[in-house]
């Protein structure tokens, strides 16, 4: 708890000496400052996830993107780098395509969320591990952001007709069905945009994890924290 208020004072310039003798753990939990630095950690996570989104190559290039691959996706890349390794590719490609146009509908509704926390959510914040607040974000937003961004993530996939591409890579492999269970003999359209949009939606809660935690070694660093 001391450590993100004693940030706070640095984050805010606000010049004030917050100390824990001075106040209780729930009034500063609950306070102006508290909650300041909270949502200033979080904006700032977002807006470098946004910034990444919004550019292809870095999108390709960023390795807690990459962990973010559901297992089903994973696996029928692994498929498909043994039959037509230059498909794997292009869907990699397709997809941080796709991620430019999911930007302006995740960045309001993760920020919503951002500006609604409320003294509960603070108070596990300050009490928790660096990396709660995203935790306790991904919590409030992670279906929502799916569901919003699938038809979007589904619209530009289809544009390039990805699906149809593996399809034929796959047909005749019976391989299908294994990977993504029962008896399917194709990947459809919405699936693969569910497991894309999961990706997206996962991935840009790395990034702002990786923020938060990044954020916080750099502010409590001098402080010998």
């Amino acid at each position: 708890m001391k450590k993100y208020i004693i940030a706070a004072a640095f984050i805010i310039g606000t010049g004030a000496v917050i100390t824990t003798s001075v106040q209780s753990c729930s009034t500063l939990a609950t306070s102006d400052v508290g909650l300041a630095v909270i949502k200033r950690v979080l904006l700032g996570g977002i807006n470098k996830g946004v910034n990444i989104y919004g550019n292809k190559d870095a999108f390709m290039q960023n390795d807690l993107i990459d962990r973010a691959l559901p297992k089903e996706l994973r696996d029928i890349n692994t498929t498909l780098e043994k039959i037509a390794p230059s498909l794997v590719q292009k869907e990699k490609q397709y997809i941080a395509e796709a991620a430019v146009y999911t930007v302006n509908i995740s960045k309001p509704i993760l920020e919503s969320a951002v500006n609604s926390l409320n003294a509960q959510d603070v108070t596990r914040i300050i009490q928790g591990e660096k990396g709660t607040a995203t935790l306790i974000l991904k919590e409030k937003t992670q279906t929502q952001l799916i569901q919003a961004i699938a038809p979007r993530v589904e619209q530009e996939l289809n544009k390039y007709g990805i699906v149809k591409t593996i399809n034929t890579a796959l047909s005749g492999s019976n391989l299908l069905g294994s990977l993504l269970g029962g008896n399917k003999t194709s990947v459809n359209a919405g699936g693969l945009s569910t497991l894309a949009s999961e990706q997206l939606v996962n991935g840009m809660f790395n990034i702002i994890q990786d923020y938060e935690i990044e954020n916080s070694k750099s502010l409590l660093g001098p402080l010998g924290k």
